[in-house]
């Protein structure tokens, strides 16, 4: 074997190793993309008992810490009421019971008022985390609740401080940090188009 290396064949491995030289940088990219889709296929077959607390942990250690974070906002009509981290208006649903804890949202009202998923707590600003829990929700996955009130958002809401649920059928409020209502409009939204 030593003496095959010393003919012509060390030649050609010299050869070889300047071509991975030179394509070092492509190699490298190459090695680092197969590394990353090998830990990115290691998470993702880690098995279905673990995967709703996984995800939560990798969007706040990926600085999604603000898709994961409870906190209070200030509202001019309402007062401080609960958001979550992408400034969602929290609210609660007077179907829904705190003890026990539970959630009456279904059917068409689910597309409306989406659940707050109990992963949204991973930071809590402003509100006494000793509030903050979960419950199973009607879609069978941790929703978050404070107070023992099943907190949502709702879908007409376009955009971070919203209130437009405040008052909707006269059943749905926007939620303060101690779960209580926030303090109703004088001017509620109407309940027609908005019904389910």
């Amino acid at each position: 074997m030593s003496a095959s290396l010393r003919g012509g064949d060390h030649r050609h491995i010299r050869e070889v190793m300047m071509i991975l030289t030179t394509r070092r940088g492509a190699l490298t990219a190459g090695v680092f993309a197969t590394g990353l889709f090998l830990a990115v296929s290691a998470c993702g077959s880690s098995g279905s008992s673990g995967s709703s607390g996984s995800s939560g942990s990798a969007a706040a250690s990926s600085g999604g810490s603000a898709a994961t974070s409870v906190h209070t906002a200030n509202d001019t009509a309402l007062g401080t009421i609960v958001v979550n981290g992408t400034g969602r208006t929290l609210y609660r649903f007077d179907m829904d019971s705190a003890s026990p804890s539970a959630s009456h949202c279904t059917g068409s009202c689910v597309a409306l008022w989406p659940a707050a998923p109990a992963t949204a707590a991973a930071t809590v600003k402003g509100v006494d985390p000793s509030l903050i829990g979960s419950v199973t929700g009607t879609d069978g996955k941790a929703q978050l609740t404070l107070a023992g009130w099943p907190l949502y958002t709702y879908a007409a809401d376009a955009k971070p401080g919203d209130t437009q649920g405040q008052g909707v059928q006269g059943i749905w409020w926007a939620v303060t940090p101690t779960g209580a209502k926030a303090a109703a409009t004088s001017a509620a939204p109407s309940s027609g188009s908005n019904g389910y």
